[in-house]
């Protein structure tokens, strides 16, 4: 089974994502979003750009 992304709704009634690798480890979390279309915006720009995107080593 392929990885997923979970779009849901936390206590403060603001939309979140995550995304869960393959054993169900969480491997990513979105910010909290006020609407759960503008949470969907989000969870479709992390697959847009996330292929083939660079690791880049930063301090702090």
């Amino acid at each position: 089974m392929a990885g997923k992304f979970e779009l849901y709704q936390d206590k403060a009634g603001k939309y979140r994502f995550r995304l869960k690798s393959s054993n169900g480890q969480v491997i990513a979390v979105g910010e909290a979003y006020e609407s759960k279309a503008a949470a969907q915006s989000g969870i479709d720009s992390v697959q847009k750009n996330a292929p083939g995107a660079p690791v880049v080593e930063v301090d702090g």
